[in-house]
């Protein structure tokens, strides 16, 4: 665990499965999804794993189909999921104190996530986040994204924050390749999906088993 740069000025963070447990919704559109094209439903622990990969991803899950026919499905499964999205959708244990030590310190925190912008957008409204993070970068917001560097650097520039003084919190090796491209301190968590992956593999600054360990690493005072 490499030490935390001085005087930390944002705290950028992943959604789906760094913030939020968002896979029971993901699971039940496309059980949901399954069911109108009448193909059996995966399992919900193979859903949960590869949710941070994204739609296309989830959809392979029931479909072995190529890339052309999974993007065709894909705007029928996201119709199924904006309409059950919040429905058990819930912050992972500690995160909400986690963000309110970030903001009693006066420092600022976002979002970047590859989820599409009319998703993410109506998701963190109904966290009540949309009036609280400095920044949120979607997977449509610029023309790349993670693990491109760019949609970080882009938060850190909403956030009006140096990289060098900022901190990227993610589930998913890509969350670590952008977050040290992009020159931010990088701390991957393992309580999210991980695709089957080990952080400890991914060269991150640091490796976190809880947001009570990365409250402690920030040095923020957080209720129990």
């Amino acid at each position: 665990m490499k030490p935390l740069p001085a005087d930390i000025e944002a705290v950028l963070f992943d959604l789906d499965g760094t913030l939020l447990d968002s896979a029971p919704d993901l699971h039940a559109a496309l059980v949901a999804y399954c069911a109108e094209a009448g193909a059996p439903a995966p399992d919900y622990a193979a859903v949960r794993e590869v949710v941070s990969r994204g739609s296309r991803a989830i959809l392979r899950c029931a479909f072995d189909e190529d890339d052309a026919a999974l993007l065709a499905r894909m705007p029928r499964y996201l119709e199924l999921y904006q309409g059950m999205l919040a429905t058990h959708t819930r912050p992972f244990d500690g995160i909400a104190p986690l963000l309110e030590g970030i903001e009693a310190r006066g420092q600022r925190w976002g979002i970047v996530t590859n989820k599409p912008g009319f998703l993410t957008e109506e998701l963190i409204a109904r966290m009540d986040w949309d009036l609280r993070a400095s920044a949120v970068v979607c997977g449509d917001t610029l023309p790349v994204k993670k693990p491109d560097p760019e949609p970080v650097l882009l938060a850190c520039e909403h956030a009006r924050a140096e990289p060098a003084r900022c901190v990227f919190v993610g589930d998913d090796a890509r969350d670590v390749e952008a977050g040290r491209a992009a020159g931010l301190y990088t701390v991957a968590v393992r309580w999210g999906y991980l695709d089957g992956g080990d952080p400890d593999g991914w060269g991150a600054d640091a490796v976190v088993d809880h947001p009570r360990q990365l409250a402690e690493l920030l040095g923020l005072q957080v209720a129990a």
